[in-house]
């Protein structure tokens, strides 16, 4: 799955689905009144009632998923300072990393030029 954001858009895109499936749900189950004298109502054609207990049960899930993503972004806990801390944090352990990893290499590099050595030095008996 994606980062935290992304992962925020698909959830508020489900919660838009879940608001159009209510609507629909609305217009299905009642009876549509006019309220002025140009209204018109339309025949709709009754579909059979489905588990409505467990519709409910489902269209709560996107809301509490939502609720968990916005609780886990960076920064709603944390003023801009702490935020601003944490970066420079970040960063120097980003540049201890690319020190070790430049170790490494070096020594990668050494072994690699020893063990050169070592190959050309060996003679047929």
């Amino acid at each position: 799955m994606g980062d935290r954001l992304t992962q925020l858009q698909d959830a508020v895109d489900q919660l838009a689905q879940q608001f159009v499936a209510c609507l629909h749900f609305v217009q299905r189950r009642h009876d549509l009144e006019t309220l002025g004298p140009n209204d018109k109502v339309r025949d709709i054609k009754q579909e059979p009632h489905q588990r409505e207990g467990e519709d409910m049960k489902h269209s709560q899930r996107p809301i509490v998923q939502i609720e968990v993503l916005i609780s886990n972004l960076p920064g709603l806990d944390n003023s801009e300072r702490d935020q601003e801390r944490n970066i420079k944090d970040l960063e120097e352990d980003l540049k201890a990393a690319e020190a070790q990893r430049q170790d490494a290499l070096k020594e990668r590099d050494q072994i690699l030029a020893e063990l050169d050595s070592v190959i050309r030095s060996v003679r047929r008996p």
